[in-house]
């Protein structure tokens, strides 16, 4: 009892201290920790972890609403995750289905206008995760408040790769010198998948790793790095506002 109440007075005080500084406008997160999470609380499907992270989701929309965090990346899938053992990959499917079947109808997404864009190798999802996500972009799409992006079957090279080769597509040289030679950093960034987007502030890992395994690897060149021992299904309101505080204490330099 005690120490709920410390944690809750700690909690306002640091949303105040927050509160008196700019939080970031494109806020990445790298959702990890559900299986280590579903195993530490004893889970005998390994899908009820994802399901946990599915549903803390929407607490930390919510928290992003509160100090108008206007633009959030969540990393879902890996193309590596899809290499795992079949049944979990196919519960895992499941879970992104019925999530982004849920988001269509969800109060948050609808009482702030959160306009859903999802991106990835999606043409490697099953069909029923492919309806979900279309359903979802479809019926948040004259949304204008805020983005929730969503990385789905996303990797960050592939994206590179991607960017570049519709880059040059819409390129004419006689050569392939000349091709190379006109290639420019502007081409490359108006093909990404967050195309007309800024890239992210920050970016916040949860389960204690500290590394980013290709998330947003060219938009993240000048971002802030937040690294949270918290599993993601675990990761609290306080542990969110102690990435914001640390954020805020930061100088940056963009390079210079």
């Amino acid at each position: 009892m005690i120490r709920r109440f410390l944690y809750f007075v700690y909690e306002r005080l640091l949303q105040q201290e927050i509160r008196k500084g700019v939080a970031p406008t494109h806020l990445g997160i790298i959702l990890d920790g559900n299986r280590r999470y579903a195993r530490e609380m004893g889970f005998e499907d390994i899908s009820e972890g994802h399901r946990e992270g599915a549903r803390k989701l929407d607490e930390v929309l919510q928290w992003c609403v509160d100090l108008n965090i206007r633009i959030i990346t969540i990393w879902v899938l890996s193309p590596d995750n899809v290499n795992r053992d079949k049944d979990e990959v196919e519960a895992l499917f499941g879970v992104i289905r019925d999530k982004m079947n849920e988001l269509s109808q969800n109060e948050i997404i609808r009482s702030y206008k959160f306009r859903i864009k999802v991106f990835g190798k999606l043409d490697r999802l099953p069909e029923d995760v492919k309806e979900a996500i279309t359903r979802s972009e479809e019926s948040t799409k004259d949304h204008d408040q805020y983005i929730l992006n969503m990385a789905i079957g996303y990797g960050g090279r592939e994206e590179i790769v991607d960017a570049v080769k519709m880059a040059l597509a819409g390129k004419q040289a006689k050569s392939v010198d000349e091709l190379a030679q006109g290639l420019t950093a502007e081409d490359i960034t108006k093909h990404l998948y967050t195309s007309g987007i800024p890239d992210p502030d920050l970016i916040i890992r949860t389960s204690g790793e500290v590394r980013m395994s290709g998330f947003l690897l060219w938009q993240s060149a000048y971002s802030e790095f937040y690294f949270c021992d918290a599993l993601w299904p675990a990761f609290r309101r306080i542990d969110f506002l102690r990435a914001i505080r640390s954020f805020q204490h930061r100088t940056r330099r963009f390079g210079r």
